[in-house]
This record gives C-alpha cells, structure tokens and sequence, in this order.
C-alpha cells in the first residue's frame, strides 16, 4: 500500500540516490536538489508520482522521473524499478 507522495529527503534515501537520510537532507539544504525544476528548499517537501528530481551525480547531474513511490529502502534493483532516468 505505497502512499501518493513522501517527503523529498526520505524518497532519495529508499531509492538509494543517497546512502543516508541526513545526506539527502544536507544536499537539499545547500539547495543541490531540484523538484520539477525548482530547488528545493526544505526535505520535508513532498515528491508525487510523476514529479521529475534533479541532483548531482559525480562531474554531472543525474535527473529522474519518479514512477511509484517506494515503501522501503530495499534493494537496489528495488529501487531502481520505481524511476527512470531522464
């Protein structure tokens, strides 16, 4: 039963684009994440189904559409199967 929508810091967590939640949430605060192509200000912003995500990946900039909403952090094959790259 995956929700709607979950908080932009825990979302990058479960599919494993940050190794931890308190990474996630320093990369929003130094306004490195983008929602829909508007920096995101705070982790507690929702993410829904659909919405395209922005963040730094190496030299470059990884850019995802999200297709469901994960109800764990799971396994990486798991995760990878709830967006695409864009």
């Amino acid at each position: 039963m995956a929700g709607d929508a979950l908080r932009i810091d825990k979302l990058l967590w479960h599919l494993r684009l940050s190794k931890s939640r308190s990474l996630a949430q320093a990369l929003i605060a130094e306004g490195h994440v983008r929602l829909n192509g508007i920096r995101v200000e705070k982790p507690s912003v929702e993410a829904k189904l659909g919405d395209r995500i922005t963040l730094p990946r190496g030299e470059g900039a990884l850019a995802i559409r999200l297709l469901s909403i994960p109800q764990r952090r799971g396994p990486a094959t798991e995760a990878q199967a709830c967006y695409d790259e864009i």
